[in-house]
């Protein structure tokens, strides 16, 4: 099936729309912070409204096959892209899918697993928005875009505590990714509709490893949030806006949620953001949450501005 195929069955379907979820995709490098920022979203909106994808269950070979393979898990070829472009066509119509699962934990297969989109798919990974086709399935993209020195850290601290890594291997591995990397993660880049950069305060204040600061580039492939009105002297210090060129030149919106945003300016910014969706629920708790138990602010905006994108999406219905 073709891209414009796809878009025209989503946005003109045989089934009523209420059926076709809202399809989120979470883009980025190994050690980015998907998982962290798509598990915030998924418990936000709850377990029984929202399915959540990791691609990396695409793999085409377990970790002891890739070790002997002149390949890297950022290669096309060690993955089953299409296969993962079919299933997304079939979630992104309201179709159940039967889906490959990879244990990171292990580096091996577990059974297949039997899907069911729910209202909301947030699908997270390495090649979410590789292909054009796979693009088309989604209503909001989003790529990770952290600096490489953290990424990095970030990458060495999860793989040893969680994947059975030590540090050295994580580091040889990770350099053994960068032709790859660059060739065919970081490229997706320029295809997301919002690029989000988390990082230490520039003078060092906040505590090691802590992405304190965001940096939202808003690009205008989609309607974003009115955010002029936010831009008050109440929560000037916690908030900017301005025009930045992108990496092609482009000219594009950048919000930055300030590393010394306080817990009463972000209450304020969240709260303007969650009123603009227009109904009454309260503010989603858990937000912000990191994946060793700390709370950023900049995290919790970020992950409300993306809420709100995806109650957008079901309102323009």
């Amino acid at each position: 099936m073709s891209d414009k195929l796809i878009r025209m069955m989503r946005s003109r379907g045989s089934e009523p729309a209420e059926t076709r979820p809202v399809m989120l995709a979470v883009g980025g490098d190994s050690g980015s912070g998907k998982t962290t920022l798509a598990r915030g979203l998924a418990a936000a909106i709850g377990a029984h409204r929202c399915t959540t994808i990791g691609v990396d269950d695409y793999h085409r070979y377990d970790r002891a096959q890739l070790r002997v393979l002149p390949l890297t898990a950022l290669s096309p070829d060690a993955n089953y892209l299409d296969i993962m472009e079919q299933h997304l066509q079939m979630l992104a119509t309201g179709q159940p899918i039967l889906k490959p699962v990879y244990d990171h934990r292990t580096g091996t297969f577990a059974r297949t697993e039997y899907l069911r989109p729910r209202p909301f798919v947030i699908v997270e990974g390495l090649f979410p928005l590789f292909s054009k086709l796979s693009r088309a399935c989604f209503d909001i993209t989003v790529f990770l875009d952290p600096p490489e020195q953290i990424r990095h850290r970030w990458k060495i601290r999860r793989d040893a505590a969680c994947r059975g890594y030590t540090e050295s291997e994580v580091r040889r591995e990770l350099a053994r990714r960068e032709p790859d990397s660059a060739a065919y993660i970081r490229p997706q880049r320029r295809f997301a509709d919002i690029v989000v950069r988390f990082a230490p305060a520039r003078d060092g204040s906040d505590p090691p490893d802590t992405p304190s600061t965001a940096e939202l580039l808003l690009r205008p492939t989609v309607q974003h949030p009115p955010l002029t009105h936010l831009l008050t002297d109440d929560v000037g210090t916690a908030l900017s806006l301005n025009i930045i060129r992108d990496d092609d030149g482009t000219p594009v919106d950048c919000l930055r949620v300030h590393a010394d945003a306080t817990a009463d300016d972000a209450r304020l910014l969240e709260k303007a953001l969650w009123d603009g969706v227009g109904h009454d629920r309260e503010i989603p708790r858990g937000l912000g949450r990191l994946a060793d138990g700390a709370h950023s602010e900049p995290l919790a905006i970020t992950q409300e501005l993306l809420l709100f994108h995806l109650m957008q999406e079901v309102y323009q219905r």
